[in-house]
């Protein structure tokens, strides 16, 4: 499997590399911390080597490195009854913090594509309130 690596600094005793795989991880991670976020939506390979028990931490995110920039999509799931834009603002400004203070590259974007609504907590609630009916 080949890897994009690229050049972040010059110094006097060599180069930094940072790949586009530890970005989207970075990115994957500073997302999911952000509350509201469900989770990451990887689609289908991510999901076939989930079961096959890879587990990648760099699902749902998708990086494109610069020299000294990078661009950012990131594909999340939310929780029922939040806020959309209020989440997604929090993740694109935690997301980029994350990245720049650990890489010291500059996030140019962060774009936010909602894929989905997770309704779990909400149908527990509409149990218990049957139960207790009951």
């Amino acid at each position: 499997m080949e890897e994009n690596v690229n050049s972040n600094e010059n110094q006097e005793l060599g180069t930094i590399k940072i790949s586009e795989e530890v970005v989207s991880v970075i990115a994957g991670l500073a997302a999911t911390e952000v509350p509201g976020v469900t989770g990451m939506s990887g689609g289908v390979v991510n999901g076939l080597s989930e079961m096959l028990g890879r587990k990648n931490l760099g699902k749902g995110v998708k990086v494109e490195l610069g020299e000294k920039e990078v661009s950012i999509d990131l594909y999340l799931i939310v929780d029922y009854g939040v806020r959309i834009p209020e989440v997604a603002w929090n993740v694109q400004e935690n997301v980029k913090n994350a990245v720049e203070n650990m890489t010291g590259l500059k996030v140019v974007e962060v774009n936010i594509h909602v894929q989905g609504v997770n309704m779990d907590k909400e149908n527990k609630k509409q149990q218990q309130v049957k139960e207790e009916e009951n």
